[in-house]
């Protein structure tokens, strides 16, 4: 069974995206293996929806599940 771990990162880098990231904030990574062999990973950005971004724009983060269901709650309820 193939494990479904939901993951977010952090912003570092916004050069030429301004408009769809924000720098030191928090971002859900949408799985794209195609995408990670070419340097880039697809998250939700400010437009609600998933696009792709240089890898190196961002930090990957873990949170305890606590504060992963608040930050999943707090995503559906502004959609």
């Amino acid at each position: 069974m193939r494990r479904t771990e939901a993951r977010f990162v952090v912003c570092v880098k916004n050069q030429e995206y301004a408009a769809s990231l924000e720098l030191r904030k928090l971002y859900q990574v949408v799985t794209d293996e195609a995408a990670a062999k070419l340097h880039q990973i697809r998250v939700i950005d400010e437009s609600g929806e998933d696009y792709l971004y240089p890898k190196e724009y961002f930090v990957p983060v873990q949170l305890p599940q606590s504060a992963e269901k608040a930050v999943r709650r707090a995503a559906t309820s502004r959609n």
